[in-house]
């Protein structure tokens, strides 16, 4: 162990002198955002097992609208969400708690109607209100995935618009802090790679959001098969899907450095291969690998690689880590491929980083060593 942290001490300072060199004299600027979402419905890992100090903001991983109303039912999520506020209030240290609405698996439908009126946008943004009030959280965070057209987008823009001017008239009103007010996004400011094209309200989102989050991962998966690919690769030289371009695509939309919050994955994406002596990223796949559809836990990962013996490399052209065992294949970040992405991120002056999604590790390793190699702006 001695000679591991060894190496990470050395790794950190090469960041440190990175980031140096990239962005000259430190300025001030917001503090960093740390962030994780916690799946509520993880078994065995209660709020209470959360270690904050590897973390600035936690959300509440999902609360969706009733699709008639478009109000929040919480009759039978009241214990949950009090007990998870209250238990990491009272953590040391305390972290800041947002919940998050909406999700990979939720109806997007619900969103599309309730955005498209003025009077459904109205009763949905009052009700995400009076529930964060009630159950003490600090902000709220939405996960629509995704708007699927021009028309959506803008609903989006009007959506947010709305939000914000009623997040500001509660606080007036109360005496009490704005709600912090974030979003999860997709990767890049536009979806290029769709059949139909759309692009983010940036405006509305730059004026209204505290932060944006875009979802830097599942680039490749299951749904594609035929080839293995670095499901949150940094740089692709191949292709515009990567972590880079998303990120520099938002830039370059103007949104500020200071608004964007990257994201990275603690799971791993798994194939089969068609020939198990072509291993690398690319080579040709013949269907899924091991987990739910492909999807890994990285603690599934990390015992899977023990145990089947698996080969392990670290992809300096994507900045990934990938492993093979016989015909299975998986990609995913390990320690030092998401301290390197952390690095670039610092290095292009963003505001920080989360995690998709807490329960998904084992013994905390790469939330803790993330921590430590955010080494600026604390």
């Amino acid at each position: 162990m001695a000679c591991l942290d060894n190496f990470y001490s050395f790794f950190y300072m090469l960041v440190l002198l990175t980031v140096a060199a990239a962005v000259g004299s430190v300025t001030a600027s917001p503090p960093a955002v740390k962030a994780a979402y916690w799946p509520s419905w993880a078994e065995n890992f209660p709020p209470s097992a959360i270690d904050t100090s590897f973390f600035t903001h936690i959300y509440y991983a999902f609360l969706m609208p009733n699709n008639v109303t478009y109000k929040f039912d919480i009759e039978n999520s009241t214990a949950i969400l009090s007990n998870f506020t209250t238990t990491l209030r009272h953590k040391n240290p305390p972290v800041k708690t947002l919940f998050s609405i909406g999700g990979g698996g939720a109806d997007s439908t619900i969103f599309t109607r309730m955005a498209s009126e003025a009077g459904s946008r109205k009763v949905f943004i009052d009700s995400s209100l009076e529930v964060a009030r009630k159950f003490g959280f600090d902000g709220l965070d939405l996960d629509w995935e995704f708007p699927e057209s021009p028309k959506e987008m803008q609903d989006l823009g009007c959506l947010l618009d709305e939000w914000r001017l009623a997040i500001e008239s509660e606080a007036k009103s109360t005496g009490q802090a704005p709600l912090l007010f974030t979003a999860a996004v997709y990767f890049s400011v536009d979806f290029f790679i769709s059949e139909v094209y759309r692009k983010y309200p940036v405006d509305s989102v730059t004026q209204n959001l505290d932060w944006m989050s875009p979802m830097c991962f599942d680039y490749h998966g299951s749904w594609n098969t035929s080839f293995t690919g670095a499901h949150a690769a940094l740089y692709d030289p191949k292709s515009n899907i990567s972590t880079s371009y998303g990120l520099e695509s938002w830039l370059r939309a103007g949104v500020p450095r200071s608004k964007l919050v990257m994201g990275l994955p603690l799971y791993g994406r798994s194939w089969t291969l068609k020939d198990p002596n072509l291993n690398q990223i690319g080579s040709p796949g013949s269907g899924v690998g091991p987990g739910d559809r492909g999807f890994m836990p990285l603690s599934k990962v990390e015992e899977f690689n023990k145990k089947n013996g698996s080969t392990v490399k670290f992809d300096i052209e994507t900045v990934s880590t990938y492993s093979f065992a016989g015909s299975t294949w998986i990609g995913y970040d390990d320690v030092l491929s998401t301290t390197t992405k952390i690095g670039f991120a610092q290095a292009h002056g963003l505001r920080g980083y989360f995690f998709w999604a807490l329960s998904y590790e084992s013994e905390w390793e790469i939330s803790r060593q993330a921590s430590r190699a955010w080494i600026l702006n604390d």
